[in-house]
């Protein structure tokens, strides 16, 4: 964090893996304008996008030194440091996007922001990812036997690794910024994301087959490092909160647009959508959430009060 004493000027960075053209990235780009403009110029961001300072994992390792303030992780990347978030790499967890939200706003999702904080980790709030279905190099996938001898790439997530497991897949954790080259070569034969980091990331230059089976639905969360959060003054904290909270409804709006262009212009370059019967991939993977009750009753619980959640 740079500080200039002489006008009280205060400049934090903030670091992430996504492109510029990505609605994640563009909410950020408004969210440090409110800083600003909340602050006078005395709190400003600096967003360093594309993976320019590291990997998810290297920032937020940069986080958890105070050598970088923010950056943008996927939930299921946290779970390594939050193991409570694992609840949101569960299959089929929410109804639909109110109910998505209704968690994320809620009481749920805001203490499971603040679960890192033993690791220096502070969640400030959830932007949208949207609903991840899975994307193939060489055939279509219409039922969890499809995906067998199928090596997909997958987060560095053990909740992830399961998941594709007993999908009938071959999960192969794999860095995102390594992933399009990873798929020309041949090392995985497809990946799972929403539709608009698939098409931002040009992965369907190489992948022409896309099924929308929305297994999971895995917030990213924007975190701070609690090391730069106790050096901002109650005021500063104020500034970044309520830019923060104005960005998060202006990100889900972005999101909604995005995913409809990126499913016309994917549609445009060939690649084949396929709308499968999710009953079938639900069934299969209820048996990942039945065996926590052996495993772990706490996140058993988690998990049944999301899905009860506002019924």
């Amino acid at each position: 964090m740079a500080c200039n004493t002489a006008e009280q000027t205060k400049s934090i960075k903030l670091a992430h893996s996504l492109s510029v053209s990505h609605p994640v990235h563009e909410a950020m780009v408004f969210m440090a304008d409110k800083v600003a403009e909340n602050s006078n110029g005395k709190l400003t961001i600096k967003i360093y996008p594309s993976s320019q300072l590291g990997s998810e994992r290297q920032c937020l390792e940069l986080l958890q030194i105070g050598s970088l303030a923010m950056t943008k992780v996927s939930a299921a990347v946290m779970e390594n440091f939050s193991p409570k978030l694992k609840v949101f790499g569960y299959p089929y967890l929410f109804r639909d996007n109110e109910h998505r939200f209704k968690v994320y706003d809620g009481e749920i999702g805001q203490q499971l922001l603040l679960e890192g904080e033993q690791f220096w980790l502070r969640g400030l709030t959830y932007f949208d990812a949207g609903n991840r279905s899975f994307y193939t190099k060489s055939r279509k996938i219409e039922t969890p036997k499809d995906l067998e001898g199928l090596k997909i790439r997958v987060m560095q997530s053990p909740t992830a690794i399961e998941m594709v497991k007993i999908l009938g897949g071959a999960p192969t954790p794999i860095s995102w910024g390594e992933l399009y080259t990873a798929l020309q070569q041949g090392v995985v034969d497809g990946a799972e994301n929403n539709l608009p980091s698939f098409y931002t990331s040009k992965h369907y230059e190489v992948c022409k087959f896309l099924t929308i089976d929305e297994h999971t639905s895995i917030p990213d969360i924007l975190v701070i490092s609690t090391i730069i959060w106790n050096q901002l003054n109650p005021q500063e904290q104020k500034w970044l909160m309520d830019a923060m909270k104005e960005a998060t409804i202006y990100q889900r709006e972005l999101w909604r647009k995005a995913e409809i262009n990126a499913l016309k212009i994917i549609k445009e370059a060939g690649v084949q959508v396929t709308k499968p019967d999710k009953t079938k991939f639900e069934e299969q993977s209820k048996k990942m959430i039945e065996s926590l009750k052996d495993k772990n009753i706490e996140l058993y619980n988690l998990v049944m009060e999301i899905k009860k959640n506002n019924l």
